[in-house]
This record gives structure tokens, C-alpha cells and sequence, in this order.
């Protein structure tokens, strides 16, 4: 006899579980613990064999019957219905540890450990804003290139163009980490070149005309804002190191005595050093006194345990008078000492690039070596000092039109 849904609610616990038939193999099992739990029962191959279909309520008894027809057609075609679902549910779990986002992740975690943080983390938000949304649960392998150029063009319609191809770039190195890796046959964000219109490069500010820097060093000394950023601003042209790790220099790393700067190169995570010239010394010792008994250099606020803002150095150039965009950033020093240590000082690039911590393989493919060319940088270092307080004075400034 059929059940029905009354019979199965009135159905109450005894002190061992007991068992309501309906059809065709469907029964309920109610446990002492008043649970009831749907089973489908079948022979498969002369075995007899039990298969679970979920809980009551749950599970109503209409779908209970449903799930079980679905099990008998699968019997017609002489596939084991439990088998069956094991299959389903180790595919379910190859595409989830397949995913996209998961693959992405790994990624991330095994290429990207020795990058800067700052850049690590811009590389997962971009996934996390316009990938993962769409594509994250998708095994990476059924992932099509239309589908991948739908969300880029989410992006580019946003009017951000750069962030579109810096994110495209992360897709196709997944992509490629995921062939590399047996989970995809193919990077298909090949497929995309020239789908999405080229970003204009935009260079970072920069004065490399003498008589501009000359003029921007007067304004330095005339800048009246507190010592630390006063310090900070007349060391930037000085070391010419990127922005991040000028305002979180340590004293620990410097050494006054032997005139060096040591520290590790946030971008490429190198050791890098930074001879210090004579004036550099002197600006240093006259910050001593103020921060010299926390841990940064350029100590922000009053605070010893926290570096001076982010955003000191441009601020300060924009009281100044000059705007950061179009005229001179605080990153905008390090093209101004390539340009000039080249064009009038004369010094090898090789020797320039170095000093800047850029990787440059040598003829033999050995890279970056901190101590290489030290004591040529020790020299161009106190040069290029020299230098800047002679276009200061005005020394060095000369019209060079119609020179040979």
C-alpha cells in the first residue's frame, strides 16, 4: 500500500528504527531520534543495494518519488545509481578544486610570493572585482574566451582601460599556470589580442631640464613645512629611490659613519644600497635628534612606530606649486637622475641602472648585485650631489642651443 503525507507525519519514534514502505523500493526509515530518512532500495548485478534520498520533511514524498524514478531510469540503462552519484559528487569536487578562483589563488600564492605587497594585492583585487564574480566557480578548463572578454569589457566600459589589460594579462597568466599545471589545455586568453583598444602609457611627472631643476631645488629650501617632510624633500632628488621605501627608510639600515644606506628593494625583493653622499649625511644628522629614537626616519607625526604619510612628499610638491600630474612626483626623481647622470654627467647607464636597483643581466646573465659598480656609484653619488647644489647656486646652468 502507497504511503501518504498524514501517514508519515503521524509516524512517531520507537525504540528502534522502523521502516514504511510505499512503491517500486521507496520506503521511510524513522529512527528512535525521531528522524526520517528516505531509502531507495534496488538490485544491481544480482546485489542488492540501498540508496539514500534525503530527510522528511525535507524531502516531501512527491520528490522522494521523483528522485526515485530517476534512480530506476538510470537501472534501465544498467548504471548503479549509487556508483552514479559518487561520480557526480567527485566531479562536483574536481571542478570546485579546478575552479577558476581556486586555480587563480594558487596561483597567486606560488608566483607572487616574492613580489612587493602593495603589488600582490592589486593583482588579487582586480580578480576579486571582475573575474571572480563570473568566472570563479567555473572549472577553468570550460572557460571560453568570450567569456572572458565579457568581463573585460565590463571593465573597459568603465573607462578604465589600463585596469582592463592589467587584468586580462592576470587571466592569461592563470591560464597559462593552469596548463603548466594539467588543469587546462590551453591559454585561451590568446584568442584576445587586440580585442580591446591599447592603454596610452602614462609616464610618472619628472623635470629633467637643468634650469627646472634648478629652480625646483630653490623652492625646496624654501619650503616651510615641518623638518621631517623638509628633509624628505630635499633627500628625494638625492637617492632618487622610489617613493615607499624613502619614507619608510630605518635607522637600523643606515649607516652614518661609513656613509651607507642598506635596505630590501619592496618591488623586486633585493638588497639594494644607496651610498650617501656628504650632503646626505648632513641632512640626516640633522633629523637625528627629532626621530632618531624611534624606528623610521621620517617619523609620521609624532609617532615613532609609524612612517611619515604616503601621499607627504606630493603634498609638499604641490604646495609648492607644482602640479604632480604633469610637472614633478615624488617617483618623478628617479627619471630626473637617469636623464641628467647621463646626458651631463656622462655616466655609464649600466652604472645608473644599478644605483636605481633595476634588474640588469650582465653578458654573462648574472642580475642585480647590490655591491656591483659600488665604487663608481659611491662617486656618481657625490657627483651628482655636487651637481645639484652647483644648479642650485646656478652654476651649472648653461644654455647648451647650438652646441656641437
Amino acid at each position: 500500500m502507497a504511503l501518504n503525507d498524514v501517514a508519515i507525519r503521524k509516524a512517531s519514534p520507537r525504540d528502534k528504527t522502523y521502516k514504511l514502505y510505499d512503491e517500486a523500493g521507496l520506503f521511510i526509515q524513522v529512527t528512535p531520534s525521531g528522524g526520517k530518512w528516505w531509502r531507495f532500495k534496488y538490485r544491481y548485478q544480482g546485489k542488492e543495494k540501498l540508496l539514500s534520498l534525503g530527510t522528511y520533511p525535507d524531502v516531501s514524498l512527491a520528490l522522494a518519488r521523483e528522485r526515485r524514478e530517476d534512480a530506476r531510469k538510470l537501472l534501465v540503462q544498467d548504471i548503479d545509481p549509487g556508483e552514479n552519484r559518487k561520480a557526480a559528487k567527485q566531479s562536483k569536487q574536481t571542478n570546485a578544486a579546478n575552479s577558476f578562483e581556486a586555480i587563480a589563488r594558487e596561483w597567486v600564492a606560488i608566483h607572487m610570493e616574492n613580489k612587493a605587497d602593495s603589488h600582490r594585492n592589486k593583482v588579487v583585487r582586480r580578480l576579486e572585482v571582475y573575474l571572480f564574480p563570473w568566472l570563479g566557480s567555473k572549472p577553468i578548463a570550460d572557460i571560453t574566451a568570450p567569456e572572458i572578454l565579457e568581463c573585460i569589457k565590463r571593465i573597459q566600459n568603465q573607462n578604465k582601460l589600463d585596469t582592463a589589460h592589467r587584468t586580462l594579462q592576470a587571466a592569461g597568466q592563470v591560464f597559462r599556470y593552469a596548463v603548466q599545471t594539467g588543469r587546462a589545455m590551453r591559454d585561451v586568453t590568446t584568442d584576445l589580442k587586440g580585442a580591446i583598444p591599447s592603454s596610452t602609457v602614462t609616464h610618472m611627472a619628472s623635470l629633467t631640464d637643468p634650469k627646472d631643476v634648478a629652480e625646483l631645488l630653490r623652492a625646496m629650501d624654501g619650503f616651510t613645512g615641518t623638518l621631517t617632510v623638509q628633509t624628505a624633500l630635499r633627500l628625494a632628488p638625492l637617492f632618487f629611490v622610489r617613493p615607499g621605501e624613502l619614507r619608510t627608510a630605518k635607522w637600523v639600515d643606515i649607516d652614518l659613519e661609513v656613509g651607507e644606506w642598506r635596505y630590501r628593494v619592496s618591488k623586486t625583493k633585493t638588497d639594494h644600497l644607496v651610498p650617501l653622499s656628504s650632503q646626505a649625511i648632513a641632512l640626516l644628522q640633522d633629523l637625528h635628534p627629532v626621530s632618531g629614537h624611534g624606528e623610521f626616519v621620517f617619523m609620521g607625526g609624532h609617532d615613532p612606530k609609524k612612517p611619515m604619510s604616503e601621499a607627504a612628499i606630493n603634498a609638499a610638491l604641490k604646495r609648492m606649486g607644482y602640479d604632480t600630474k604633469t610637472q614633478i612626483t615624488g617617483h618623478g626623481f628617479r627619471a630626473m637622475a637617469r636623464t641628467l647622470l647621463h646626458e651631463r654627467l656622462n655616466i655609464d647607464p649600466h652604472i645608473i641602472e644599478h644605483q636605481l636597483a633595476h634588474k640588469v643581466p650582465d653578458a654573462l646573465g648574472s642580475a642585480y648585485n647590490r655591491t656591483k659598480f659600488i665604487e663608481q656609484r659611491k662617486e656618481m653619488m657625490q657627483a651628482w650631489a655636487d651637481y645639484l647644489d652647483e644648479l642650485k647656486a646656478g652654476a651649472k646652468v648653461i644654455n647648451l642651443k647650438g652646441a656641437a
